[in-house]
């Protein structure tokens, strides 16, 4: 028979042990899941317990259909549209909901030609229609749209320029009557202004604007700035004040850095960089529906996807991957600005991505 000292030891033992593998896995956190899909611009929704996901065939679009994200890039690719008109290249397909329906919204065109097509269908891989070229306010090159509904408002927003040259990728936002016609004047609401978002230029970028809805109601574009040539890409954060007016600039606060990269140089205080991915960017967050107003509560990890290069492999398109990741909200987080009018900081939801 064991001693009462023998026990006790042996359970401090034990315990020490577990300890120790608990400090281990926080340590080193699980990682992202690199799917097989070789690829960019990754836009997913989940309808039920099936997850859907479109993307860019180059001249065309396919939409694949799996029980998780990490099953995508197994499933089949049913191609839904194709360019039969010769529109050029086909970028950043976005699928969301709308009444029932399954909406698409893509880029299309060459050079200064790039425009906002959406194709509509009452399935989510087949039966969708011819496209249709969105009517944008000023009728400027646009690329990234995407459609969501706040407040009981359908509301667009994308990355495009300000006249006919190609200087810098602004955040625009514009009202919708339906999910195929805009209305009203098109509202910019981010300029690629801030140092840590003009490491990389010619041009100087905001793109891939992506909404969600924080956990006290307020409206968040999540969007990727800095070239995504460059593994200086990363993902940043706009939040609408409370009560304020999506279309007024000012209502508007800019993360104080990057919240998802991989250069420290960047990032907002209190962020890290990346372990093991080089320029994360252009997320999607898997919503049921694509539907703002199922976003998550304060609390656990929810799924996202992002498309990156693997670190220690060269930096270029060709190289950029779909990822499993995941992203939380994070409380009391303050943005902060200068020289412009109202209130020069913010407090209330940030974000954490993870790898």
């Amino acid at each position: 028979m064991k001693s009462f000292r023998g026990i006790h030891a042996a359970l401090v033992l034990t315990v020490l042990g577990v300890l120790a593998s608990l400090s281990l896995s926080v340590a080193r956190p699980a990682q992202a899941e690199q799917t097989s899909m070789r690829a960019a611009d990754p836009s997913v929704i989940r309808v039920g317990g099936t997850y859907v996901s479109a993307q860019s065939t180059g001249a065309g679009i396919a939409v694949r259909q799996a029980s998780s994200t990490s099953g995508l890039a197994s499933a089949p690719a049913r191609q839904v549209w194709s360019d039969t008109q010769g529109r050029g290249e086909v970028w950043a397909p976005e699928i969301t909901t709308d009444g029932g329906r399954y909406y698409i919204y893509f880029t299309a065109g060459r050079g200064a030609a790039h425009r906002m097509f959406v194709i509509s269908s009452a399935s989510a891989d087949t039966g969708y229609g011819g496209e249709t070229r969105l009517a944008l306010p000023d009728d400027k090159w646009a690329i990234d749209g995407t459609m969501f509904t706040f407040n009981g408002q359908r509301w667009f927003v994308w990355s495009g320029w300000a006249g006919d040259t190609n200087v810098e990728q602004n955040l625009y936002i514009a009202r919708m009557s339906s999910p195929t016609t805009p209305t009203g004047a098109r509202s910019i609401i981010s300029q690629p202004r801030e140092s840590w978002e003009r490491v990389v230029g010619n041009p100087f970028i905001n793109e891939a604007p992506e909404a969600i809805r924080d956990p006290n109601g307020q409206l968040h574009i999540v969007y990727s700035a800095n070239g995504s040539w460059s593994d200086q890409y990363c993902l940043a954060d706009l939040r609408l004040r409370a009560g304020g007016d999506p279309t007024y600039v000012w209502d508007w606060y800019k993360s104080n850095g990057c919240l998802f990269g991989s250069n420290r140089s960047t990032m907002m205080a209190g962020w890290d960089p990346t372990l093991y991915v080089n320029g994360p960017g252009h997320h999607t967050f898997v919503l049921l529906d694509g539907d703002i107003g199922t976003s998550p509560p304060a609390g656990p990890r929810f799924p996202s996807m992002f498309h990156a290069v693997p670190k220690g492999t060269p930096y270029s398109w060709e190289n950029r991957y779909w990822y499993t990741g995941s992203f939380a909200w994070w409380g009391d987080t303050t943005y902060r600005r200068a020289n412009v009018p109202g209130p020069t900081a913010d407090t209330g939801w940030g974000l954490k991505f993870f790898e």
